[in-house]
């Protein structure tokens, strides 16, 4: 079969770029290439390809393994690890217009999106397997429980929890009981508030809804090319035998940043308004004005001879970069693109800013470059929640599997 079936039997299969790049081990651009005619495809992809064909040809499409809610959905970058395994969503909460219109264009759900979710009863919300939570992070209030009783308060998450967003997961898992939950966080919520934050947390999840509860900072550097550390707290209504040690994370180095730059060499095609013309060059308004260029390196050398630091990061196709911010939009000076002696650096473009947190170039971007940055500064990486999810998979159907054991035995 020649080559430029690729597409065709990829369509057939119903699998993804992104599926497909990460079962054959090849870059989604890599894969993309394949899918659109611009390189020959590797004959293992299209045995890949015609084997999943023949093993999947009139064979019944297999239900959702699970169902789970998306809770500060944000942009749906920890949905993606939990649809990755399995998983229906089955409900939705993100408070910001924005994000809800980007999470809107990107799944095409069966429920509508939510807004603030402190403002939902639980009992508006479906039962379900897993809850899914990115929460902000609160400080929280500090009262005595002595005092609480001379009142005749409770005490407990419903009392130190009460006006923080964390409080609206833990009421959620008190009334629904999933099997399961998966919370993900900055990596200072550990010291957030001298670590009494954390502690809340501990206590709320382990002593007063009696999940166990396993918690690790994961840095995105092992999939992609930035430094990005994160938190994350996953739970279980029963005692599984869950272990970080199953995580795969492959050497932190191997993603550079070439790898999610425009080759601006013609190999991709061209995506107004981030790239232009038939080589699909990065459009010239992400590149620095003199002025702020100026500003930056101003600000830089102030700070450098007080012993502060540079003040901004000066990166090419072989570097790592730093944590993308939700800030970046101001001037984008936590990543800067080196373009060469004699020329202003240049912003990431938010294309260029959606593959360093993980995302296909499927994945559609509808609003503003300012919004588009807030969105992707404020993401998850994504490729580290689908692994946190792999790892997860077959515990949560253990403590699913022997729910519906025990209703049989009754």
């Amino acid at each position: 079969m020649p080559n430029s079936d690729f597409h065709a039997l990829r369509l057939q299969t119903g699998i993804s770029i992104e599926e497909l790049s990460e079962k054959l081990g090849y870059s989604t651009r890599q894969v993309r290439r394949w899918d659109n005619g611009e390189q020959p495809a590797r004959e293992i992809a299209l045995r890949t390809l015609r084997d999943m064909l023949t093993d999947t040809t009139n064979v019944t499409p297999m239900p959702p393994r699970f169902t789970f809610i998306d809770l500060f959905a944000g942009i749906g970058g920890l949905r993606r690890g939990f649809d990755s395994i399995g998983g229906h969503c089955v409900f939705t909460s993100e408070w910001n217009k924005y994000a809800q219109q980007t999470y809107a264009t990107n799944f095409r759900d069966n429920h509508p999106l939510n807004g603030d979710i402190t403002q939902v009863q639980t009992s508006d919300i479906p039962d379900h397997d897993v809850l899914v939570a990115g929460f902000p992070c609160q400080p929280f209030s500090i009262a005595g429980v002595s005092k609480k009783n001379s009142l005749g308060r409770s005490h407990g998450f419903l009392d130190e929890a009460q006006g923080t967003l964390f409080f609206d997961v833990a009421r959620i898992l008190a009334d629904k009981r999933p099997a399961a939950f998966m919370l993900e966080n900055v990596k200072n919520l550990k010291s957030h508030d001298k670590g009494r934050t954390f502690e809340v947390i501990m206590k709320t999840l382990r002593e007063d809804l009696g999940y166990h509860v396993w918690h690790k900072v994961i840095d995105a550097q092992h999939f992609v090319p930035q430094h990005r550390e994160r938190i994350v707290i996953v739970g279980f209504r029963e005692n599984v035998p869950f272990s970080w040690d199953d995580l795969q994370l492959p050497p932190k180095g191997e993603q550079r940043l070439g790898h999610i730059l425009h080759p601006e060499d013609g190999s991709e095609e061209t995506e107004a308004p981030y790239t232009v013309g038939s080589t699909a060059e990065v459009n010239a308004k992400y590149t620095l004005t003199d002025k702020l260029w100026a500003y930056l390196q101003g600000y830089a050398q102030k700070h450098k001879a007080a012993g502060n630091g540079f003040g901004f990061g000066l990166v090419g196709p072989n570097h790592v970069a730093r944590t993308l911010s939700a800030r970046y939009y101001k001037d984008g000076s936590e990543i800067l693109i080196d373009r060469g002696a004699g020329q202003n650096p240049r912003r990431l473009t938010p294309r260029e800013c959606a593959r360093l947190m993980g995302y296909d170039d499927d994945f559609r971007i509808p609003v503003s470059d300012t919004q588009a940055y807030k969105q992707f500064g404020n993401s998850v990486a994504v490729p580290v929640f689908r692994e946190v999810a792999r790892i997860m998979q077959p515990h949560i159907q253990a403590v699913m599997s022997g729910e519906s054991q025990m209703k049989v035995a009754v």
